[in-house]
């Protein structure tokens, strides 16, 4: 096969004048090649003009392509390998060729099928793509596997990485309300693939039907909700880089921390650090294409939104409400009424009325009772044997001056009416804090007042300033020394005596000599009362 160096030298020793026959002879080829070199500067590369047919595999081909027709409709792995259609050739029509034919073969069909694209570029603020991926951290109590919120923009390819407890739509708006918040701005778009917790029903093309607190986050920030066709997350595909630098480059080697704060801190940390890098054939950096990102969106509104799902519920007899597969307490005034439940990814509301009634952190267990012994004061003075067959007060840690109170109160009233007693002072709690009635139960032990009347009296009067701890010993005895002189009443005796015949009190405040050498028997009496109020 000719050369394009041989090409040049025929077509060199043209321009000098000479013929094809002296050409021919002086190169020694054949005169059809010096003609092919001066029609064409370089030799034309060789091609088949049609794919040369197999000998023996070409009568098989139609069967091949029902095969691989099929297959579009199996799922991915219980398609045909190029091994198993050449076994099926073989057994079923007595395929004589070589595997090497059906490899080829079905090497060409596979690069005619293979998906091309078109090349994007998105207009700065236009979209932000969001997804999740999943990582392994090390906590103190082991490893576990943590959903993680990556959200891109299109244009810079600024991300942000939030580590969540969960994937569930209140976790999806508490993450996006914390990236907008994060990024200072809001896109136009916002993209996702076809998520349950968000497209809770796909129709035909891009319409979906969406969950209604979804629908209100893209109401408070007016954003477009949008979203992939599905099975194709190539539309996306910011994010879906995104999510494997997380796997691949964020959490590797696997991260060792404390809990999810710490595990945010370090995303954010790398996701600042991203900011400083280029991506592809741009010259400027992601953070300089960032703010023409944030000059183009859209601004953040001036009031919060409520990142929670919210769904009624009916208290029932045990005070409590069911939410995502667990019970959680409220108030006995609220028994069966219909209530509102907030669920946010880290704690739990309870609404009547306009008023948060009830607050829990939230469990992702199943079957759980999550109970406040607060709310059960009210019942429990019905059903005093409650205070130790419940575990929502067998198990309340309380101070240890608590237990004292109630050993006190059984040996000297008795089990029954000590433990009603104990029980009045429990409900103190309900209006004061535990560190208030500790100080209160330690003055009252410390001087013998151990009635459930005065220990609420006690709760009412004494300042939070002035409670004590089991720890203030110094104090607690300077107040067990101190005394109050009883009132002498002896005064007011002497002053009715001094004046046997005179009327009542009216007419002797008008005689001169009471009214400047002694006090007035009223004010006498006053003073003597509230003197035996201040006693002991």
């Amino acid at each position: 096969m000719r050369t394009v160096e041989d090409f040049a030298q025929i077509r060199q020793l043209n321009a000098t004048g000479r013929s094809i026959r002296e050409i021919a002879r002086q190169l020694r080829v054949g005169r059809d090649t010096v003609r092919k070199a001066l029609a064409n500067p370089q030799p034309k590369p060789y091609t088949l003009k049609e794919p040369r047919p197999a000998p023996v595999f070409g009568a098989f081909r139609q069967f091949v392509d029902d095969i691989l027709e099929a297959d579009q409709h199996a799922p991915p792995k219980q398609r045909h390998t190029a091994a198993q259609i050449f076994r099926r050739l073989v057994a079923e029509h007595n395929y004589d060729g070589g595997y090497d034919q059906v490899r080829r073969y079905l090497k060409q069909r596979r690069r005619e099928r293979t998906e091309t694209f078109i090349p994007l570029e998105h207009p700065p603020g236009q979209r932000l793509e969001a997804d999740f991926g999943h990582i392994y951290v090390d906590f103190p109590d082991g490893r576990r596997q943590i959903p993680v919120l990556v959200t891109t923009w299109s244009y810079s390819n600024c991300p942000l990485a939030i580590a969540l407890p969960t994937e569930c739509t209140e976790a999806v708006l508490a993450g996006l309300v914390e990236a907008f918040n994060f990024f200072g701005c809001v896109p136009r778009e916002l993209w996702w693939d076809n998520p349950k917790t968000i497209a809770r029903l796909i129709h035909r093309g891009r319409e979906r039907t969406l969950h209604p607190r979804y629908l209100a986050l893209a109401s408070h920030y007016v954003f477009a909700p949008r979203f992939c066709m599905p099975a194709t997350p190539t539309e996306k595909p910011r994010v879906e880089n995104r999510v494997r630098d997380v796997q691949r480059q964020w959490a590797t080697p696997v991260p060792r921390v404390a809990n999810l704060a710490a595990l945010n801190t370090h995303l954010r940390e790398q996701c600042l650090a991203a900011r400083d890098r280029t991506c592809g054939d741009n010259a400027l950096s992601v953070g300089r294409r960032f703010e023409q990102d944030r000059a183009a969106a859209l601004p953040i509104p001036t009031h919060v939104f409520d990142p929670c799902i919210i769904q009624p519920a009916t208290v029932d007899k045990y005070q409590t409400v069911q939410f995502d597969r667990n019970r959680y307490s409220v108030p006995r005034r609220w028994a069966f009424r219909v209530v509102s439940v907030k669920g946010y990814i880290d704690r739990v509301e309870v609404v009547g009325d306009g008023t948060i009634i009830a607050t829990h952190t939230r469990s992702y267990q199943s079957g759980q009772k999550v109970l406040d012994p607060l709310h059960f004061l009210a019942t429990l003075e019905r059903k005093p044997a409650a205070l130790d067959h419940a575990p929502v007060y067998r198990d309340w840690q309380l101070p240890g001056v608590f237990a004292r109170l109630r050993g006190v109160l059984v040996d000297r009233l008795g089990s029954c009416v000590g433990t009603r007693h104990y029980i009045r002072v429990l409900q103190l709690l309900a209006n004061h804090s535990v560190e208030h009635i500790e100080g209160v139960i330690t003055q009252c032990l410390l001087r013998g007042e151990l009635d459930a009347a005065i220990i609420t009296a006690r709760a009412r009067q004494l300042p939070r300033s002035n409670t004590l701890s089991l720890s203030d010993s110094a104090l607690s005895l300077n107040l067990a020394a101190i005394t109050v002189r009883p009132a002498d009443l002896a005064q007011f005796n002497r002053l009715l005596s001094h004046y046997p015949d005179q009327g009542d009190a009216d007419v002797r405040r008008d005689d001169a000599d009471v009214t400047q050498d002694q006090p007035e028997a009223t004010e006498v009496a006053d003073d003597a009362q509230r003197m035996g109020e201040a006693g002991p």
